[in-house]
């Protein structure tokens, strides 16, 4: 089966404080996007690249392609109004008979490792959400109330969500709707049940300055091994 990345990269950089986009900024002397998108080349040589960026970004994909020593296939799509249309999108360029990974482009540190697990778990169950467990003490807050939640019944989120291409791509033909968070619920609300997948503490998203300096030294520290 074919095998696709969706790369969903939309970021302005507000919560960063820079005037370029998130995504674009250097960590450990390369764009983002680059650690991003070497994972999935790395966890697979023959992947098919889709890039989503807004359309005043797309211009910065050849500080992308630029990045890397040797040519890579990489098609550049504009994203949309939200994440979902963003998605969609993306999967116009996707073909059938397909595992397809939707993934956050300012997850620069996620595995090969990974998404190779990822991948084996949709070829098997159809779907492979990668979700890890909630460390810290949560409370449900409503109005001026809060009550505790037992921790051992939540799970954080991640990417990629990855998919056979029979799941996906009919249950992004829906018309989107505001609990559209993510793709599992974009499936989940087409009538398919999805399967999560132990993920990585370390696949962080990064958002905020302090995200910087913390991927920056799990990246340090990863390098030092390989």
């Amino acid at each position: 089966m074919d095998k696709y990345a969706v790369i969903v990269a939309g970021g302005k950089g507000m919560r960063m404080g820079t005037a370029i986009p998130k995504q674009f900024l250097p960590l450990a002397d390369q764009p983002v996007l680059h650690h991003t998108i070497k994972a999935f080349l790395t966890a697979f040589h023959d992947i098919h690249i889709i890039l989503v960026l807004p359309a005043d970004q797309v211009s910065y994909a050849q500080m992308i392609l630029q990045s890397f020593p040797e040519r890579i296939d990489m098609t550049i799509v504009t994203g949309g109004e939200t994440r979902f249309h963003s998605v969609q999108n993306g999967l116009k360029a996707c073909g059938e008979n397909s595992v397809i990974f939707v993934h956050d482009g300012a997850r620069p540190l996620i595995t090969s490792d990974l998404i190779q697990r990822c991948h084996e778990q949709a070829l098997q169950v159809g779907s492979a959400i990668p979700a890890i467990s909630v460390a810290e003490s949560m409370r449900l807050v409503e109005d001026e109330k809060s009550v505790p939640i037992n921790r051992d019944h939540l799970r954080i989120i991640q990417t990629p969500q990855t998919f056979r291409s029979e799941i996906i791509l009919p249950a992004f033909q829906q018309q989107y709707i505001e609990m559209f968070t993510d793709e599992a619920t974009v499936v989940e609300a087409h009538g398919t049940k999805v399967f999560l997948v132990e993920g990585e503490r370390s696949n962080i998203k990064v958002t905020t300055p302090e995200d910087m300096v913390i991927a920056t030294a799990l990246l340090n520290d990863r390098m030092q091994y390989d």
